[in-house]
């Protein structure tokens, strides 16, 4: 059961199904689902361009967790995900800043490039959240050296805004302790 302290924790997911990446990235996208939902996390999702992560929130909502989708006017949620919320926004720079004043932390998962890329841009916006990065299979661990050896040189308290996860509980944790550095 999540602590008061960590119940409601609104999260924005960044993760893709599609294209060439992790052939794991599916089981783990239901795994992060079911993990978070225990935890009572609110889980955003974005999708976009066709792209939407269907096993996470699948795994999420039978779960029992909250999930809303924000999406570009190309997404069409499947049958099966019709009752879920889905906020409508053509503009990616809309998007992504809905994303980041909606959450307190960017969570990024093992996919491909279209999810790495809609991350960056959510980040680069100026719209900053901490980011935790669930690093399976070293799946980020070029963003992990760049942190360590150009960040840590240039950006104040970066370890504390991007955080990796080697584990989903782990991940958790990770989320858990940004979210409360940021009350």
């Amino acid at each position: 059961m999540a602590s008061s302290m960590q119940a409601g924790i609104a999260v924005a997911i960044f993760a893709s199904d599609k294209g060439p990446g992790d052939p794991e990235r599916a089981s783990l996208m239901g795994e992060v689902g079911r993990v978070f939902a225990r935890k009572g996390a609110r889980m955003l999702c974005l999708a976009e361009q066709g792209i939407i992560p269907v096993p996470l929130i699948t795994a999420a909502r039978t779960a029992g967790g909250v999930v809303e989708v924000v999406a570009d006017a190309s997404i069409v949620l499947p049958q099966a995900l019709k009752d879920v919320p889905i906020t409508i926004l053509p503009d990616q720079a809309e998007r992504l800043a809905y994303l980041a004043n909606a959450s307190v932390a960017f969570v990024a998962l093992p996919g491909s490039l279209a999810s790495v890329s809609s991350l960056f841009g959510a980040w680069a916006s100026g719209n900053t959240r901490p980011v935790v990065m669930l690093n399976r299979h070293r799946a980020f661990e070029v963003v992990r050296g760049f942190a360590a050896d150009v960040l840590s040189a240039s950006v104040a308290n970066h370890d504390r805004n991007i955080q990796f996860a080697d584990t989903v509980e782990d991940l958790w944790s990770k989320v858990a302790w940004v979210s409360e550095q940021r009350r």
